[in-house]
């Protein structure tokens, strides 16, 4: 009877739309953690923050963690920002049990011995033995686990490299619009006409209770699709795009809000590392490779460094949109200990665009990031880097359909 009763069930889950699927989990779900890729994609971060609000509207127990990027300050003006965690703590408890049946406790105390933890137990009569102390580690600390805008689980970095057992035991919504995901949820809720995750959750919010979008998840999922569109001047603008935009808008969304902190309060070092960019701007292939190289003397002269170079090339993907790869070289001085005269290093950031891999085009260089931004460090001088990596790049764009 149990057995046929779990064939029922399941049948009837089958039988549920994506949506109804997820907010069954959800409903199920006692503590939820919300997590997203750790090169922090605004969409991916501001539809997290979206998430998280519409969960504790449902009344949900949730965290939101996602591994230190940067400083995030591009973001910060986002309801609910603070919130965000940069690593999975108290996830799991380790427990130790004292048989006291037979004998009762009159004091406990702990003391620390170099790597040792000692827990002191007196017993009020009688003694304690090695039998009486068992162990054993608790359950996870979460039960469901919601992942957005992410290709695939390594993307979130740390938080699933140090924790890989516990996303391969807990249930896994996985919400995205990119056609390189990997479907590695349970639940695997993919849009691939969507040009943001933003769009996706404002439809899904849409099917569970349109009531429960305040002003600020509305700010939250207009800026996800906003970040994602470069305030809407790309080339995959649709109308359910506008559409879902517009309704945001009329719920209260803060658009002049979002535009004014993502596009139009750039710092001033950011406008003056912008110039010497452009003056160094090169390209092939069509303007289809785009890149500029920077001395250690353009971040100093402008008061700027590598934290600015997103921005940078938010402008560069606005203003050349035939562009499919976009790569700033720039050199970096690496303070060593005992030595007056520092090192310099070239390091290589890469943004790709459409379905090219920026981790495969420099992947001799042991890159880091992931899909859609890439990055590496190399030994060589700039100028000879340069040759070196965009004579690479170019062999293999030649051999890809772009």
């Amino acid at each position: 009877m149990e057995y046929l009763d779990i064939i029922r069930r399941f049948a009837l889950f089958s039988m549920l739309t994506q949506e109804q699927q997820i907010f069954e989990q959800i409903k199920k779900a006692e503590n939820i953690l919300i997590t997203f890729k750790k090169t922090w994609d605004g969409d991916a971060v501001a539809s997290a923050l979206a998430m998280h609000l519409f969960l504790k509207k449902l009344g949900k127990n949730a965290d939101l963690v996602a591994e230190k990027f940067n400083d995030g300050r591009t973001f910060s003006f986002l309801p609910g920002f603070g919130e965000i965690k940069n690593s999975l703590e108290n996830l799991r408890k380790f427990i130790i049990s004292l048989d006291i049946t037979d004998t009762k406790v009159s004091q406990i105390k702990y003391k620390m011995e170099e790597n040792s933890l000692n827990f002191i137990v007196s017993p009020r009569d009688g003694f304690f033995t090695e039998e009486d102390i068992t162990s054993h580690s608790s359950g996870f600390k979460y039960d469901l686990i919601i992942v957005i805008g992410s290709p695939d689980l390594e993307s979130l970095g740390k938080i699933y490299d140090n924790d890989t057992e516990f996303f391969y035991k807990m249930p896994i919504i996985n919400i995205d619009r990119n056609s390189n995901n990997e479907d590695f949820g349970q639940i695997n809720y993919t849009d691939l006409t969507a040009v943001a995750s933003g769009e996706i959750l404002f439809s899904l919010f849409n099917s569970c209770s349109r009531d429960l979008m305040d002003e600020d998840i509305a700010t939250c999922l207009l800026a996800g699709m906003i970040y994602e569109t470069k305030s809407f001047k790309t080339s995959n603008i649709t109308p359910a795009c506008l559409l879902a935009a517009s309704q945001l808008i009329s719920m209260g969304a803060r658009r002049e809000e979002i535009v004014n902190h993502l596009y139009r309060s750039r710092p001033l070092s950011v406008l003056k590392l912008w110039g010497r960019v452009l003056a160094r701007l090169s390209s092939s292939l069509d303007n289809k490779l785009v890149w500029s190289a920077l001395s250690s003397a353009d971040f100093k002269k402008t008061c700027s460094s590598e934290k600015d170079l997103p921005d940078v090339i938010d402008e560069l993907i606005i203003n050349i949109p035939q562009a499919k790869i976009i790569i700033i070289i720039y050199e970096k001085i690496i303070k060593q200990e005992g030595r007056e005269t520092p090192k310099l290093k070239t390091n290589v950031l890469v943004h790709s665009i459409k379905n090219i891999n920026s981790l495969n085009i420099i992947k001799e260089y042991n890159p880091q990031g992931d899909r859609n931004l890439a990055f590496a460090s190399l030994d060589a001088p700039i100028q000879e880097a340069e040759k070196q990596i965009i004579s690479s790049i170019e062999e293999k764009l030649n051999k890809l359909p772009i």
